[in-house]
């Protein structure tokens, strides 16, 4: 009979012990058993994206080119201008190229998220 009386009574120590934190999954969070919520830490990677800018290769310019007067003899003693000097302006646009570049939107970072356990203490 006592025999009897110390294998129920282990099984009920036993069966207790099993209803504990580590069998309801309440260990590893910062929640005391009977666990409600418990909170686990999460890491979010950081955040880049492509960014597609417009760059200026080379500046516009303008180039003048320059005509001499051009003179002619006519006559022995006499020489006459034919053509003015002049000018000619050449405008040289500028020039853009596209450049990717990457850039960080949000740096990775650390929180802690509440995560619902199945708690057999607290019944959830």
């Amino acid at each position: 009979m006592s025999r009897t009386l110390a294998v129920v009574f282990s099984t009920a120590v036993a069966a207790i012990s099993m209803t504990g934190a580590a069998s309801a999954g309440c260990y590893n969070c910062y929640a005391p058993p009977p666990c409600q919520t418990c909170y686990q830490q999460q890491y979010l990677q950081p955040q880049y994206r492509t960014v597609d800018e417009t760059v200026m290769v080379s500046p516009g310019a303008t180039v003048a080119h320059r005509t001499p007067a051009q003179y002619r003899t006519v006559m022995v003693p006499q020489t006459v201008m034919v053509a003015p000097p002049s000018v000619q302006y050449q405008h040289i646009p500028p020039q853009y190229a596209t450049r990717q570049r990457v850039e960080m939107v949000s740096p990775g970072y650390s929180y802690y998220a509440p995560v619902q356990m199945n708690c057999a203490s607290c019944g959830y």
